[in-house]
């Protein structure tokens, strides 16, 4: 049975991975500020804030302690405001910036810290195509993601072969987060950009983590696994028009 941590698996893209590794009979262990609703008897829910350095070193640390490995580490913990440059505020760019990109530092590197020791290990994360090029109205959250990236290919310079690392890179992802924010008017705009027509399903993108985890993917470090209906095989940002989102 391989231990699995997952931040931010209380809803959407980490519930659906987390009750993906949970079936295959994995431990899985979620690191969220929320209890999950209708988690799998096979997930444990400690109540962790992934801006909070010392927080997920003691987490990461309990969890390690308790099942004397770590196998799989899934960096999911994300949050976005949808807003233009001009109305961002500094509070919501360093929120932003200590969940989506401080918050993958802080669970990778003292993860990474034990999979070194212990000779093996998968760090995983979620990064985004918002990451890849420009979209409107999620300035902030869109470097956060374009700066995931970047670490997955440093870690995997640094700590291969021992340890592998990737990013799933979603595109647009029928998540609670995304149906707080978007009207049926513009996840149909949406859509209407996606060669697949329609967003995924949260667990169309379990399934890719659970992929880049297992022993198929074992020549795969330091890359990301896009996973878009074809999104950004055509798009522009001259059609992006009010639709720029994001999914985590």
């Amino acid at each position: 049975m391989r231990t699995v941590i997952i931040s931010g698996a209380s809803s959407g893209i980490g519930q659906a991975t987390a009750e993906r590794f949970a079936r295959a009979g994995d431990h899985v262990v979620n690191l969220d500020v929320r209890e999950p609703t209708g988690a799998s008897p096979r997930s444990e829910w400690l109540e962790v804030d992934v801006s909070d350095w010392t927080a997920v070193g003691e987490a990461v640390t309990a969890v390690h302690t308790a099942t004397g490995r770590l196998d799989v580490v899934i960096a999911n913990a994300g949050i976005s405001v949808r807003h233009g440059v001009l109305e961002l505020t500094e509070a919501e760019a360093r929120r932003t910036t200590d969940v989506n990109f401080l918050g993958v530092l802080a669970l990778w590197r003292h993860a990474a810290a034990y999979m070194v020791r212990q000779g093996h290990g998968v760090l995983l994360a979620t990064a985004s195509v918002n990451g890849s090029r420009g979209y409107p109205f999620y300035a902030d959250y869109n470097a956060t993601k374009a700066a995931v990236a970047s670490l997955c290919q440093t870690f995997a310079i640094e700590l291969s072969p021992s340890v592998r690392t990737a990013c799933v890179t979603p595109g647009a992802v029928l998540t609670p987060m995304q149906l707080a924010e978007y009207s049926d008017e513009m996840l149909a705009e949406v859509n209407a950009r996606i060669p697949a027509g329609r967003h995924a399903a949260p667990e169309e993108i379990a399934e890719a983590f659970f992929f880049l985890a297992s022993d198929g993917a074992r020549f795969v470090t330091g890359q990301e696994l896009v996973v878009d209906g074809g999104e950004i095989a055509g798009a522009t940002t001259a059609v992006l028009g009010t639709g720029g989102r994001r999914q985590t």
